[in-house]
C-alpha cells in the first residue's frame, strides 16, 4: 500500500518540477544571455530601473561616446604640438615654415583651437544648448576668417600655408565640437531612457555650475573670435593701399622688401654721376617720420634724388625669417637695390637705431658710399638698451594679443584712423608685423647685430665724409648718450660737422631749428662728395 503522505509529497515535487520546467521553457532566463553594451547594466528584476543620480547612468557607457572623447583628446594633442611649433617659430623659423606676415595670427588661431578643445573635454559629460550654439557661432566666424584669408591676395601671401592651415584647422575643430556635443547629448538621452525609464529633464547643482562656467568661457571665446575677424577685415582693407615704388623678393624669395626712389639721375660737370641719398629710418617707418624734411630738401633743390626702403616688418615690407640681424637687413637692401637697377654713389642718411643699419651697409659698400649722415644715432655700446629681456617679453606679449586689434579697431571707430595711419602712420606700431620686427631686433641686438656693427667700424674707410647731428634734450639728460655721440664723430677721420640742436628731441627734425640744420648739413655733405 502506498503511503498517502509519500504520494502527496512526491506528487507535489513532481508538479513543482513540471511547472518550473514549463515556466523555464516559456521564458528563458536573462542570466543565460551574454552581457553587451545595451544590457549589462540593467537590473536583475524585469520591472526595475536605476535612480537618475546613480553614477552608472552615464553616456560613457556607449562606445560611440567613448570614441568621440578619444578623438577629442587626439585632436587636442595634435593642436597642442602645432601650438608649440608655432610658438618656437616666432623666435626661430623652422625650414619651410616662415610666413611673410607676423606669425601671430596663426598662433592666435591655434590658441583658440586648443582652448576650444580643452573646454569641450572639461565639460564633455554635460552638454548644453548654450555651448552648442556658441560653438556654431565660433565656427561661422572662423569660416568667415578662412574666406577672408583665402580671398585677399595680400593676406594669403602674408599668412602662407601655415596661417591658412591654422585657420582651416580652427574652423574644422569648432565644427567638430558641435558634432561632439550632439553625440554626447544623444548618448546621455539614450542611457537615461534605458536605465531610468525616461529622459532626465532636470540638472544637479553641479551640472548647472558646469553649464554656466562653460557658457561664460564660450562667450569670451566668441568675443575673441569677433575681434580676430574684425582685425582681419581691417587688414584686408589696409591691403588695398598701394605702395609707392615697388616690392622686391629678397633672401631666396622668402619675403618682399619695399623700395622707392624719388627724382632723376643727374651728372656733374665732369660727367660723374651725382650721389643718391639713401635714407634709413629710425625706430618707426620713414613715411611717418623723415619723409617730410627729406622731401622738402628735394623740392628745395638741396638734393637731386633720394631712395628709401622699409625694413622687414615696417610699412609695406614683409617680415623676415627669425632670427634676423641688422646685417641681414643690409644684405636684403643690397639685393633689392640690385633688382631695382639702382647703383651708387650713395650718401647714407639715417636716424636713431637706423644708424646701426646704415653703418653696416656702408662697410659692405665702401666704394659706393661717399658720405655718412647720422642723426642722434644709437651707439653699438648702447644696443643693450633695446635688447633687455623685459622689453623682449613685453614685445612678445603685445604680439600675442595684437591679432585682437582692439587698439586699432578703437582707433578706426572713434579716432578716424585711416589705412595710411595703420600701414605706416600713427597706428603702425600696433600692427603685428611691426611688433615682430621689433622683437627680432631685440633678440639679436646685443649679440649678432653688435658684432656686425663692431666689424663695420673696423672696415669703414677713414676718409668717408661724416656729419653728426645730436639731440640737445637727449644729450643733457643722459651723460652716457653724450659720450657715445661724441664717439660716433670718430668712426671716420673726415668729420665735416657735429651739431647739438639745443631744444630738439630725439627726432631732431620735429623742431624748426633742427630741420633747418639738418637740411643745411645735408646740402654740405652732398656737395663735399
Amino acid at each position: 500500500m502506498v503511503s498517502l503522505w509519500g504520494s502527496k509529497n512526491g506528487d507535489e515535487r513532481q508538479h513543482a518540477n513540471d511547472g518550473g520546467n514549463e515556466e523555464d521553457n516559456r521564458q528563458p532566463s536573462r542570466r543565460s544571455r551574454e552581457p553587451d553594451e545595451r544590457t549589462r547594466l540593467l537590473p536583475s528584476h524585469n520591472d526595475g530601473y536605476l535612480d537618475p543620480d546613480d553614477p552608472a547612468v552615464s553616456p560613457y557607457n556607449l562606445f560611440s561616446v567613448r570614441a568621440v572623447r578619444f578623438v577629442s583628446v587626439l585632436f587636442l594633442i595634435i593642436s597642442f604640438l602645432w601650438w608649440v611649433l608655432l610658438l618656437v617659430s616666432i623666435f626661430v623659423s623652422p625650414p619651410t615654415m616662415h610666413s611673410r606676415g607676423s606669425g601671430f595670427f596663426d598662433f592666435s588661431f591655434t590658441t583658440l583651437t586648443v582652448g576650444n578643445l580643452m573646454i569641450g573635454l572639461l565639460f564633455f559629460s554635460t552638454p548644453s544648448r548654450a555651448t552648442e550654439i556658441s560653438n556654431l557661432v565660433i565656427a561661422a566666424l572662423l569660416l568667415l576668417d578662412m574666406i577672408i584669408v583665402l580671398a585677399v591676395q595680400r593676406l594669403r601671401s602674408e599668412e602662407g600655408w601655415v596661417g591658412i592651415a591654422s585657420v582651416i584647422w580652427a574652423t574644422a575643430m569648432a565644427l567638430y565640437n558641435v558634432m561632439s556635443d550632439r553625440v554626447v547629448a544623444w548618448g546621455k538621452k539614450e542611457e537615461e531612457e534605458r536605465l531610468t525609464g525616461r529622459k532626465e529633464t532636470r540638472r544637479t547643482l553641479r551640472e548647472w555650475c558646469a553649464v554656466l562656467t562653460a557658457t561664460v568661457i564660450m562667450v569670451v571665446m566668441i568675443i575673441i573670435t569677433i575681434l580676430l575677424t574684425a582685425t582681419l577685415i581691417l587688414r584686408s582693407r589696409d591691403a588695398s593701399l598701394k605702395p609707392p615704388g615697388d616690392r622686391y623678393f629678397v633672401d631666396g624669395d622668402k619675403y618682399k622688401l619695399h623700395l622707392t626712389c624719388v627724382g632723376n639721375i643727374t651728372y656733374g660737370a665732369h660727367g660723374k654721376r651725382s650721389p643718391t641719398v639713401l635714407v634709413e629710418a629710425g625706430e618707426y617707418p620713414f613715411e611717418d617720420t623723415m619723409d617730410d624734411w627729406i622731401y622738402n630738401s628735394y623740392k628745395n633743390g638741396t638734393i637731386n634724388r633720394y631712395c628709401y626702403y622699409d625694413r622687414p616688418g615696417f610699412a609695406w615690407s614683409d617680415n623676415a625669417p627669425s632670427p634676423h640681424s641688422a646685417g641681414m637687413t643690409s644684405d636684403a637692401l643690397s639685393e633689392a637695390l640690385a633688382k631695382a637697377g639702382e647703383e651708387g654713389p650713395w650718401v647714407l642718411v639715417s636716424a636713431g637705431v637706423g644708424t646701426v643699419y646704415s653703418r653696416i651697409f656702408s662697410s659692405r659698400h665702401v666704394r659706393d658710399v661717399h658720405g655718412l649722415f647720422l642723426i642722434d644715432g644709437l651707439h653699438e655700446d648702447l644696443l643693450h638698451r633695446i635688447a633687455s629681456p623685459t622689453r623682449g617679453f613685453i614685445l612678445w606679449a603685445r604680439g600675442v594679443i595684437s591679432p585682437l586689434g582692439y587698439d586699432r579697431l578703437l582707433g578706426a571707430i572713434f579716432k578716424g584712423r585711416t589705412r595710411e595711419d595703420r600701414v605706416y602712420g600713427k597706428s603702425a606700431y600696433q600692427a603685428g608685423k611691426f611688433i615682430k620686427a621689433k622683437l627680432q631686433e631685440n633678440l639679436v641686438a646685443d649679440s649678432l647685430t653688435k658684432n656686425e656693427v663692431s666689424q663695420a667700424r673696423n672696415i669703414q674707410t677713414p676718409n668717408t665724409p661724416l656729419v653728426v647731428v645730436s639731440s640737445g634734450i637727449e644729450v643733457r639728460k643722459d651723460n652716457e648718450w653724450e659720450r657715445k655721440q661724441e664717439d660716433l664723430t670718430r668712426i671716420t677721420d673726415n668729420l665735416l660737422s657735429w651739431d647739438v640742436v639745443n631744444k630738439a628731441p630725439h627726432r631732431v627734425w620735429l623742431t624748426i631749428e633742427g630741420r633747418t640744420i639738418l637740411e643745411k648739413r645735408l646740402g654740405e655733405l652732398v656737395r663735399a662728395t
